[in-house]
């Protein structure tokens, strides 16, 4: 057997197992203990695993994001990030007042709204420019610092201007979504969602399935948080116990609009 092939084995067995063992790769593959720490330290470059003593693990916190631009060009979350925008705007009434933060998922909402008379607050300028299109529709979009790569604004200004605010609703992306809460890779942005939970009445969590599971660096909230939840597909029975036990509404957007 090739080490690739070994190496595949290896992140099989972690899909299923929380450790695997330097035993356990000798008797899964017939190799010795030498070729076994070879493979461990080839994956552990790759950064597709921790080594621990006398064996592996899987990383608990996931990579970052990828820029705000390959989120929008990524092909196989596009269709299901419209599906969760045309039902997230469903919700809404003639008339709503909303917070929206920096999220592509988000962006196909604001694309999907056909109500009016709205007054909305975001610090996102891509959701501004949308939005500024929109019949009847008042944009706030936060002062502070504009974060070139993920095309949102952020800061001591922004938190400040937040403060001043209070909505009907908050629609919300996440870069992650576990039994613990909500996830953010970015500390300073997380200083926004969580500043903006503050200041809604009901949250909305958008967030396609991809983010199930993602365990980020910044905690931004708990489960206890979210009103509802917008995604695609139903989550995990773990994932979903903890929702259920928080009272979370998860509804599944689906091409159609069928929930």
């Amino acid at each position: 057997m090739y080490q690739e092939e070994r190496l595949l084995g290896i992140m099989e067995y972690l899909a299923h197992h929380p450790r695997i063992r330097i035993e356990t790769i000798c008797e899964l593959f017939d190799v010795s203990r030498d070729t076994a720490r070879r493979d461990m330290i080839k994956l552990e470059e790759q950064g597709s695993i921790l080594r621990t003593r006398g064996g592996a693990i899987l990383p608990t916190i996931s990579a970052p994001i990828a820029n705000y631009g390959e989120r929008l060009r990524d092909e196989a979350t596009t269709a299901a990030k419209k599906a969760i925008g045309r039902c997230a705007a469903s919700l809404l009434h003639d008339g709503d007042y909303m917070l929206l933060n920096a999220s592509t998922t988000v962006l196909s909402f604001a694309e999907s709204i056909h109500t009016q008379g709205h007054v909305v607050v975001t610090n996102s300028i891509d959701i501004a420019g949308v939005l500024a299109q929109k019949e009847r529709t008042s944009v706030h979009l936060l002062g502070g610092l504009l974060h070139p790569e993920h095309r949102h604004i952020y800061g001591a200004r922004a938190l400040e201007m937040l403060g001043d605010y209070h909505v009907h609703k908050l629609f919300l992306g996440t870069c992650g979504i576990t039994q613990d809460g909500l996830m953010n890779p970015y500390e300073e942005e997380g200083f926004i969602v969580k500043e903006m939970l503050r200041r809604a009445d009901q949250i909305i969590v958008l967030a396609d399935h991809t983010k199930f599971g993602k365990r980020q660096f910044h905690r931004i909230a708990g489960l206890d948080r979210i009103d509802i939840l917008i995604t695609d597909q139903e989550p995990d029975e773990a994932l979903k116990e903890a929702l259920h036990a928080n009272e979370v509404d998860i509804r599944i957007a689906k091409g159609d609009m069928n929930l």
